[in-house]
This record gives structure tokens, C-alpha cells and sequence, in this order.
């Protein structure tokens, strides 16, 4: 792929977080440094909440929290940044990003093509997904994730998930469904260079801490977290194929929900490739 070959597009990026301080900033620091700080939008749940100090030229807006269960908040939220993406795109951008503020896209380094480039060449598509790798912690082998030091430094293996293989990428206005993991009415589009990694199950003693800080309907959804590292740490095969991952995903959508992909209930884990780790993440 030539640079300088197509016409780089204006793209934005969005989340909304609450309490979530230390991922936030890391959100911040890393699409800041893909698209410009100045592209990023952040809801903050909650008057009370403070921005990080590495929040810049940032486009930050407070809201009223809302005490909700985890479904009927998902709902909430998304359509709270469906109707700011549709925003964003009036005002004249022409790609946004809408995730969690754990949730981090990235262009396959072997590409040496930068995440705002490579986005600039889609075509004909309303929206594009990466494939999920659901960062976990090996407690056989990986220590207490040190605070300090990139995520991929210190952690190995990911879970080949469905659940974060997530249509993020929008190219025209359109709905998100919960948690982004559908775009309403529109097809899901996999594309083979891009990579959707969380970090949600990233370290077990952090997962235990936010269970205490929450409300009990939040319980369920963070022990799922936990038990991508018990999948993870318990895998005695941890070289499965992320292609693939990836053919399966593209080609197998469940029956009850065409619009998402599929990959047989396996629990597949596979090495985060070494040139991953180059992105300081």
C-alpha cells in the first residue's frame, strides 16, 4: 500500500467512561497520539467526575449519572454516543471511532502504516470491525500488572472473542446496538488488517477491586472479565491460529443474531504476536 496514495480523512473518536480514570487516560494518550487529541469526545458519567491531566485539548462533557442495571445502561449509553457520532459527522468528520475506554484499535504494525491512514482507504463500507483479542492475565506466568509499564509488555496471550469482535469503525452516520457490538441494519464487515484489543480482564486483582467499588448488578458482568483469565491461565494450547480466528469469524454468524460473528463456542487462545508490542500500548 503506497502512502500519500489517497486523501487522509478527518475521524473522530468517542467513549464514555465513569470512575475509569486509569483507562481513560490511557484511551486518551493512545487515539490522541493516532488522530489528535483534539478528535477525541468523552462523556463523563457523572458531574462529580474529574478529567485526567492528560486530557489536553480533549472535547469533554459531564453528564448527570444515572443509578442503571448493566442492560438497561448499556442502552443508555449508546444511544448517547450513536446520536453524538451522527453529530460528529454533520460537523464534518468522516470517520468515527466509538468504543469502551479499554477498547484499543490498531493497524497490524507489519502494514508500517499509521491506524488514521489506513482507515482513509475504506470504501463502500458503514462500518468496519477489528478482530477482538480479549487481553488476559496468565497467573501461571505473569505477575501484578505494574501500573507504569505498557500493557503489552507485561501480558502475553489473549482469548480470540467474539464478544470483542465489535463493529467500532464507523464511515457514515448509522445506530450502534449495546456495547457496539452491532451497527443497526447494516452488515458486519471484518477487516483483515485491524485488531480490536481489550483490556478489560487485563489483571485479576483490578477485576477484584471494581467488583467491590460497584453496584451488585455490575458483579456478573466483571467476574465475565475474570473468567477470560481462567480460560487464559488454565489453556493448555495457547498458540491457536488468530487467521484462522479470523476466517471463522468473517464467515459464521449465530442464528439468533445474524448480525454479529460467531465462532462455535470455542475458547481459542493465542500468543499476541511480538510486533504488537512495538505500539506502546
Amino acid at each position: 500500500m503506497k502512502k500519500n496514495s489517497f486523501n487522509i480523512k478527518r475521524i473522530a473518536a468517542i467513549t464514555m467512561a465513569r470512575n475509569d480514570d486509569f483507562f481513560l487516560s490511557r484511551w486518551i494518550k493512545y487515539y490522541g497520539e493516532q488522530i489528535g487529541t483534539e478528535n477525541l469526545y468523552i462523556y463523563l458519567d457523572g458531574i462529580d467526575q474529574t478529567a485526567p491531566s492528560n486530557a489536553g485539548k480533549a472535547n469533554i462533557k459531564k453528564l448527570p449519572h444515572k443509578e442503571e442495571a448493566v442492560q438497561r445502561g448499556d442502552k443508555t449509553r449508546i444511544l448517547l454516543l450513536s446520536s453524538l457520532a451522527n453529530e460528529l459527522f454533520k460537523k464534518g468528520y468522516d470517520i468515527v471511532i466509538g468504543c469502551d475506554c479499554d477498547e484499543f484499535l490498531i493497524i497490524d504494525p507489519a502494514l508500517n502504516i499509521s491506524l488514521k491512514e489506513y482507515l482513509s482507504t475504506i470504501k463502500n463500507k458503514t462500518s468496519v470491525s477489528g478482530l477482538g483479542l480479549d487481553i488476559g492475565q496468565d497467573l501461571n506466568s505473569e505477575k501484578k500488572l505494574d501500573m507504569n509499564k505498557n500493557f503489552l509488555e507485561q501480558r502475553n496471550y489473549a482469548l480470540l472473542s467474539t464478544r470483542y469482535t465489535k463493529p467500532v469503525v464507523l464511515m457514515k452516520p448509522a445506530t450502534w446496538g449495546s456495547g457496539f457490538h452491532s451497527v443497526k441494519g447494516h452488515n458486519f464487515h471484518i477487516d483483515k488488517n485491524l485488531y480490536l484489543l481489550h483490556f478489560g480482564g487485563v489483571d485479576l486483582d483490578m477485576i477484584k477491586n471494581k467488583i467491590g467499588d460497584r453496584n451488585p448488578s455490575w458483579e456478573k458482568h466483571l467476574k465475565k472479565r475474570a473468567r477470560t483469565i481462567e480460560i487464559i491461565t488454565e489453556s493448555k494450547n495457547k498458540n491457536k491460529s488468530i487467521k484462522a480466528a479470523r476466517i471463522l469469524q468473517t464467515f459464521l454468524r449465530p442464528i439468533y443474531d445474524m448480525n454479529k460473528p460467531a465462532m462455535l463456542g470455542l475458547k481459542w487462545v493465542a500468543k499476541i504476536p511480538e510486533r504488537f508490542k512495538e505500539l506502546n500500548i
